[in-house]
C-alpha cells in the first residue's frame, strides 16, 4: 500500500510537509541566487534600453534623411520658431499680451451702462433728475 501511495503522489511527499505547515527547507545560497538574479535582471534591461536607443537612433536618421530629401523641418523646429515669433513682441512686457478686441466690444459697455443711466433718470421725477445729475 505505501508503493501505491508513492506512486499516485508522485514526488509530492516532500512538499506534503510544506502544505501541511512544516517548515521549508531553507537554502543556504538562496539570498546569493537572488542577487544573481536581481544582477541579470538589471543587466537584461540595460540591454534592452540600448537596444532601444540604438533602433531609435536609427530611425531618427532615416527620418532626417527624408527631411532633407523633401525639404521638410522637424516638429519641434517648428513649433520652437512659433513660439519664439510670439515671444518677440512681448520681450519687454511682465504680461502677456492683449488678444485682439473683436469689434463690437470693450469700450461701448461704458456707453452702454451711460445710456441705461440716462433712461433710468428720464422716469425720475424732476427734483431727482437734478441730484443725480450734479
Amino acid at each position: 500500500m505505501d508503493f501505491v501511495m508513492k506512486q499516485a503522489l508522485g514526488g509530492a511527499t516532500k512538499d506534503m510537509g510544506k502544505m501541511l505547515g512544516g517548515e521549508e527547507e531553507k537554502d543556504p545560497d538562496a539570498q546569493k541566487k537572488e542577487e544573481e538574479r536581481q544582477e541579470a535582471l538589471r543587466q537584461q534591461e540595460e540591454e534592452r534600453k540600448a537596444k532601444h536607443a540604438r533602433m531609435e537612433a536609427e530611425r531618427e536618421k532615416v527620418r532626417q534623411q527624408i527631411r532633407d530629401k523633401y525639404g521638410l523641418e522637424k516638429k519641434e523646429e517648428k513649433e520652437a520658431e512659433e513660439k519664439a515669433a510670439l515671444e518677440q513682441p512681448c520681450e519687454g512686457s511682465l504680461t502677456r499680451p492683449k488678444k485682439a478686441i473683436p469689434a463690437g466690444c470693450g469700450d461701448e459697455e461704458e456707453e452702454e451702462e451711460e445710456s441705461i443711466l440716462d433712461t433710468v433718470l428720464k422716469y425720475l421725477p424732476g427734483p431727482l433728475q437734478d441730484m443725480f445729475k450734479k
